[in-house]
């Protein structure tokens, strides 16, 4: 083991090093392109400067330029006022203005051009002065992780290790679950279509014969039995994504949970309201919603319970309380923290608890061996919590 954290110090040192180094060549980096900024910006104002001046005298000349052609056009029709020395002056004078005229728009053209070029070299060399201390401040927080003694390095990598078997748990259940869904779907409302398409069949051929009475028999059978499957599909989708999150809330979607999860577990299940009942975002809803149908399942899979209670209270303003309690068989739970500090703790507990701290609750576990379990969650409504359901 000494001889690993030997090699890793060196390793550490060696990149440390290399980092420092790479620091200060970026800090240089960073120097010269505000120099050069500071550079490109004096000959910016010049040229903005000059510009102004150059489109001052570039309007000037064109007055004089117009009125000179109105000169010329004067003394070009009154042959008998003006002379030919009047005329000659006056076109002489027209195309001198209009020679001036001419640089001066060009010279304003080109002004305008190299106006340009410094202000895209300064939004380039902006964007590199941006980058440049970005990888100076993530060469810092690197530097400042690699200086940390080495008990902290292991610590950090160890939390990533256990973030990526999170993520590779989640994955696993999410797959699980489609899985699960699959077999649903196949076992119950496609083996019924396919038995539906094949009676369909068999009254087109009595309908042929016709036996009317018969046929007529039939589709009545037809007709429950899709309003059977019709409802086992309304199910699956509930499970999936309860429509009445959007249109009622969360208790009254809790509330039906409850009454089909008795009607298909046999679970006596009591539901509970405590406070004054609220509408949250719709990410909250939808997660302290997944929390219970989680917990519930937990109880109908592991529990051998009777009798199962959801008690959710809105504590004022300031946080949603949701207690699932069952009277099945417990678990120890120091034996239950051993495992999840070991890594070898089932994911579904272990995911709850996650959850509910992604949104910044708590979550705490009481149970003991046959002597049921309690879930406790509490989090805090957040700025997302909408009116009270009496004036929704």
């Amino acid at each position: 083991m000494n001889v690993e954290v030997d090699a890793i110090e060196r390793v550490l040192k060696n990149a440390t090093e290399a980092l420092e180094s790479s620091k200060f060549h970026i800090y240089e980096i960073g120097e010269a392109a505000r120099q050069e900024q500071e550079a490109l910006a004096t000959e910016l104002q010049r040229v903005m400067e000059e510009l102004d001046d150059t489109i001052t005298a570039v309007d000037k000349l064109e007055e004089q330029y117009r009125r000179a052609r109105v000169r010329l056009v004067e003394v070009s029709r009154d042959f008998k006022r003006y002379g030919e020395k009047d005329i000659r002056e006056a076109y002489e004078n027209a195309t001198q203005l209009q020679l001036s005229l001419s640089m001066s728009r060009e010279k304003e053209s080109n002004l305008k051009a190299k106006r340009d070029e410094l202000q895209k070299r300064i939004r380039s060399i902006d964007r590199t002065i941006e980058r440049a201390e970005a990888l100076f401040s993530q060469m810092n927080v690197v530097l400042e992780y690699l200086s940390g003694d080495l008990g902290q390095v292991t610590r950090i990598l160890e939390s990533a290790k256990n973030r990526q078997m999170l993520g590779l748990k989640i994955i696993l259940a999410q797959e699980e679950e489609r899985r699960r869904i699959a077999r649903e779907i196949h076992d119950g409302p496609a083996q019924s279509m396919a038995n539906l398409i094949l009676r369909t069949d068999i009254a087109e051929r009595m309908l042929a014969k016709g036996e009317l009475g018969v046929v007529k028999e039939e589709l009545a059978d037809l007709k429950r039995n899709v309003r059977t499957e019709l409802e086992e599909v309304r199910k699956i989708i509930f499970n999936l994504r309860p429509m009445t999150l959007d249109d009622l809330g969360l208790v009254p979607t809790i509330r039906k949970f409850t009454q089909d999860y008795e009607e298909k577990t046999k679970i006596r299940t009591k539901f509970e309201l405590r406070g004054r009942e609220r509408r949250l975002s719709s990410g909250m809803e939808v997660a302290l919603f997944r929390l219970v149908q989680e917990s519930l399942t937990n109880v109908a899979k592991h529990a051998d319970a009777t009798h199962v209670t959801v008690d959710m209270a809105f504590l004022s303003d300031a946080a949603v309380r949701v207690v699932v309690a069952d009277n099945g068989v417990g678990f120890d739970i120091a034996r239950w923290e051993s495992k999840v500090a070991a890594g070898g703790a089932s994911f579904g507990l272990v995911g709850m608890r996650e959850r509910v701290e992604l949104l910044e609750g708590t979550f705490k576990i009481d149970s003991n061996v046959n002597a049921g379990t309690k879930i406790t969650i509490e989090v805090p409504m957040g700025d997302g919590t909408k009116e009270d359901m009496n004036h929704a």
